[in-house]
């Protein structure tokens, strides 16, 4: 099939999804919580010849696409981490209910935010390549299709492509978890019967209280010494060191509160020494979410990271959407120097910022904006980071700067300043000075 695929370079791929459509009953109250899951299925090549003219740009060649198990998110991968896709992807959804498709939408491909090289995420089994995953929100079908270069330069396709759609699944609330059963003592079920309550006693008349003696003045105490500063003995545990220059923590919503399924990651954490860079990056979900979704989108890219991509976990320490709301990303602890995989030969001693949505003509809201202030300075200040100050981080390797090149970084930079991409967006890049001044303005500089 690679042969086809790399002589053809004018065909266009077309997978139709014939797995049935699957129907939920509806059960009894209080409702069971849907768990999540992935359908992976095979891009293929089209049987026969096609003239290289005879593809449009846009063009639908391929088979009808078909029915589906429901999914939310869509995202193609390929074997090799290593390996670049030389092609655009695309693909279009039918909405659950309506049988209404959508435009054809490109997928953007994943190999910069990604682990480094040289920290596997997964034990010893190495990362896979593939694109950032689409948000469509409810859907029952699909269709991709891929659009090879035309140069002659242009690299075979990556071996083992596939469609990934994902269910995120339900997450139960807070609020809706079953409270513990009441505490028995012995067989009885049935409460003790109430004793009738004794008539109080008749109060006794009340003597006369003596004055009391007037009071020797008080001995001054001495000064005490002030303890001696003992710096902190763990270099994992940063919120124990008091830094000069500190900001109100934000809030966070943390991964149980979006429903993060705590059997899907690999156990254990990988932690720096510390953090001295924050990258800003935007997911390229899309900007169609709803901030009610906000959950069930984030519980659809873990899947997608840990399954498909074979991460140890979610790759960024943290994302906002576009109302302002802040969550917990990789675990391992908010205020802790969790190595995340989000700018890849960058991710020890830095953390990632992820805000939701695609920011390349769109701008983020200022909600937005504000908590990533709120947020950078914060956890910044943990480590004593001016936002506005330079610090060095050497390179694990990528394609703009080699293994152990010394890179100088803004404390606030965006992930294009460690890796050749557009992320994040030109719209949210403009916004990286405003957010330091701010950020800095936050810790008291």
């Amino acid at each position: 099939m690679r042969a086809f695929l790399a002589l053809s370079t004018g065909v266009v791929c077309t997978a139709a999804l014939a797995v049935p459509l699957v129907l939920h009953s509806a059960a009894a109250h209080p409702r069971a919580v849907q768990p999540g899951g992935t359908q992976s299925l095979p891009l293929r090549a089209l049987g026969g010849g096609l003239a290289r003219s005879a593809v449009a740009p846009g063009g639908t060649q391929g088979v009808a696409a078909r029915g589906v198990q429901p999914f939310s998110l869509v995202g193609v991968v390929w074997d090799r981490a290593d390996q670049e896709l030389g092609a655009q992807v695309q693909v279009r959804t039918r909405a659950t209910g309506t049988g209404l498709w959508s435009a054809w939408q490109n997928l953007t491909p994943y190999g910069d935010e990604a682990p480094d090289p040289a920290l596997p995420e997964r034990g010893t089994a190495p990362a896979h390549g593939g694109t950032a995953p689409l948000w469509v929100g409810d859907a029952d079908g699909v269709q991709a299709r891929v659009l090879p270069a035309t140069t002659r330069s242009a690299p075979a396709l990556p071996a083992g492509m596939r469609l990934d759609l994902v269910n995120p699944g339900e997450a139960a609330p807070a609020a809706h978890r079953p409270l513990p059963a009441p505490v028995t003592r012995g067989p009885a079920a049935t409460p003790k019967p109430v004793r009738p309550a004794r008539p109080a006693k008749p109060v006794r008349s009340v003597r006369p209280v003596k004055p009391a003696k007037p009071l020797k003045p008080a001995v001054p105490a001495k000064p005490l010494k002030p303890p001696a500063h003992r710096p902190s003995a763990s270099p994992a545990s940063p919120a124990a060191t008091a830094a000069p220059h500190t900001a109100p923590r934000p809030r966070i919503i943390k991964r149980a509160a979006w429903g993060a399924d705590e059997t899907l990651r690999e156990k254990g954490h990988a932690y720096s020494r510390t953090v001295k860079v924050a990258f800003l990056h935007h997911t390229v979900t899309g900007n169609t979410y709803r901030c009610s979704e906000v959950p069930s989108l984030l519980r659809g890219i873990y899947r997608y990271h840990v399954k498909s991509m074979g991460w140890r976990d979610y790759g960024y320490n943290f994302t906002v959407d576009r109302c302002g709301n802040i969550y917990e990303g990789r675990a391992g602890g908010v205020a802790r120097a969790v190595i995340g995989a989000h700018t890849r030969g960058f991710n020890a001693k830095s953390m990632g910022v992820a805000v939701l949505g695609t920011f390349d003509t769109e701008r983020p809201s200022k909600k937005a904006v504000n908590a990533i202030a709120g947020l950078t300075a914060w956890k910044l200040g943990l480590f004593d980071r001016n936002p506005k100050a330079v610090v060095h981080l050497v390179s694990g390797g990528g394609n703009k700067y080699t293994k152990g090149t010394s890179v100088r970084f803004n404390v606030v930079s965006g992930h294009r300043d460690g890796f050749a991409t557009d992320c994040p967006g030109r719209r949210l890049y403009d916004k990286l000075g405003p957010v330091r001044r701010a950020a800095a303005r936050l810790q008291g500089r």
